[in-house]
């Protein structure tokens, strides 16, 4: 039988059972520390009916206390204050006469003590009890306030980063749609009805793969790897043996959870800038592995690269330039700002994210975030004699190894 964790409820959880509890808690032990103090100084246990009297006087003024102050505590400082000072004063007058009129009857001997000798007398305990009372019960109150915002901010902050994910993610299937459906039209205008009719089939299975995901939501690479690999599938039908892949991915990385739809846009980004410009096209690789708590991805391509390695944390993402041919800027689109502003949403400072290109041409992103492994499904476990990816293509436990290898070169 599977035992539920427990998980301990904050004390202020319930405001109206932590009001209570707060009140008995307190004036007991106000009670035992001022019975205590009495015997031990020589007064007979008959005091402590006075004492209990005196107590119960004090909870009972502070329960009416409280319905007032709940009423003045979201109004304007100066009525808060103001009626807040008034109430007590009138708290005090009310203990202290209560007191003297207890003490007149629990002490018959000293008729010579007039009643207002004993209400002079007694004032000061309940002005400092009831005061410091009073200001417990604001400070608390302010506190759980400031807390409350916190939670709401937080919460919203935290909608709005989901939101700012989700219209990242957006942007990337009209930028993609876009190219493949132009492609799509060049292949009808061409009358090349059969290849026009598989790019669309393959954008379909596409299509349906991405869209099952929620947006800002996260995947394991290999689940990442596989939308990867159906986009190349339609890629390979515009640029046949133009386009050239090549996959390295650790098995401990496999697991490794990031945002979806992350290498996409890198990988087609390549293709636009590598693949296209050249008659001979381009090769691009894609890696990844983990070092220590960091998960590094590196997509490279053989283009014709950029004249200085661009730094994207440097620069700023709505303006950023790749440089294909000295003078020529081209600009990257949606791409490489879009995944940059998609870390930065989801990892803060913990995350990299830079490129580097070489003169003599290629070009390479790299990404790292930190590692976290996503747990096992719980519902069906594999069967003991299921073989692992390392295992089915014969490699050893924790090599770095080609993900389907048969689409490693390309078509």
């Amino acid at each position: 039988m599977a035992v539920l964790a427990i998980q301990p409820a904050p004390f202020f959880a319930s405001k109206n059972r932590a009001f209570w509890n707060l009140q008995l808690a307190g004036w007991g032990g106000a009670f035992v520390l001022r019975g205590a103090s009495q015997i031990v100084s020589g007064q007979p246990p008959s005091v402590l009916v006075l004492i209990l009297l005196t107590t119960i006087t004090g909870f009972s003024i502070s329960c009416i206390l409280s319905v007032v102050y709940r009423q003045l505590i979201h109004r304007r400082p100066l009525i808060t204050w103001g009626v807040t000072t008034l109430a007590l004063m009138l708290a005090v007058i009310c203990h202290a006469s209560i007191d003297a009129w207890v003490q007149g009857i629990y002490y018959p001997n000293t008729a010579e003590i007039t009643f207002a000798q004993r209400f002079i007398a007694l004032i000061l305990f309940p002005l400092t009890l009831l005061g410091g009372w009073s200001a417990l019960y604001y400070a608390i109150n302010f506190f759980l306030t400031v807390e409350e915002q916190a939670d709401r901010l937080e919460r919203l902050e935290a909608q709005t980063t989901a939101a700012q994910l989700a219209m990242l993610r957006y942007q990337l299937n009209p930028h993609f749609l876009f190219n493949t459906l132009n492609s799509i039209s060049t292949l009808v205008l061409l009358k090349q009805t059969e290849p026009a009719n598989a790019m669309l089939t393959r954008l379909s299975g596409f299509l349906r793969h991405t869209l099952i995901t929620e947006p800002g939501s996260l995947v394991t690479l290999a689940q990442e790897i596989e939308t990867l690999q159906l986009y190349l599938d339609i890629e390979r039908m515009r640029f046949e043996e133009r386009l050239r892949t090549h996959f390295e991915i650790d098995d401990a990385a496999l697991g490794a959870q990031l945002p979806s739809m992350l290498l996409q846009p890198l990988v087609e980004n390549a293709i636009k800038y590598a693949v296209t410009p050249q008659e001979e096209g381009a090769r691009i690789s894609v890696s990844a592995r983990v070092l220590g708590e960091r998960l590094r991805i590196t997509i490279e391509d053989t283009g014709p690269g950029t004249e200085e390695p661009l730094r994207l944390d440097q620069l700023d993402p709505g303006r950023l330039r790749a440089v294909s041919e000295p003078g020529q800027p081209v600009s990257t689109g949606v791409g490489l700002a879009n995944i940059r502003n998609r870390l930065i949403q989801a990892y803060g400072d913990a995350q990299l994210f830079e490129t580097r290109s070489e003169p003599g041409g290629g070009f390479t992103v790299l990404i790292e975030i930190p590692y976290v492994r996503a747990k096992p499904p719980e519902a069906a476990a594999p069967p003991a004699s299921a073989a692992t990816p390392s295992q089915a293509s014969g490699a050893e436990p924790g090599r770095v190894i080609p993900l389907n290898p048969q689409r490693s070169t390309g078509s």
